[in-house]
């Protein structure tokens, strides 16, 4: 089973081309720096809320990263872009991820 990190979160909608843009930067950084990341999906559900789900090896890789927060220059330029956190919510799949 993969540990899943799903985070609802408000970005105004003049703000979505640059959250868009500064995504893979963000990504990059979480690919070579968080050991247990195996990849995300963002997505738009409103005007100016979006979904991030995000999948990680194990609880214990999500907590780390979590408690590292922002500290690498694409995930701030991410983070920054947000209004608000609306909820952050851990679960676990029960398929393999891509299946």
């Amino acid at each position: 089973m993969t540990t899943v990190e799903i985070t609802r979160f408000r970005a105004p909608a003049e703000r979505a081309d640059a959250l868009l843009a500064a995504r893979p930067a963000m990504l990059r950084d979480f690919e070579t720096d968080r050991a247990g990341f195996l990849g995300a999906r963002l997505i738009r559900l409103t005007h100016d809320e979006w979904l991030d789900i995000v999948f990680w090896g194990s609880s214990e890789d999500f907590a780390e990263s979590r408690r590292r927060g922002g500290d690498r220059p694409g995930i701030q330029a991410f983070f920054a872009l947000i209004d608000a956190v609306v909820s952050t919510e851990e679960g676990t799949t029960t398929d393999a991820v891509g299946g």
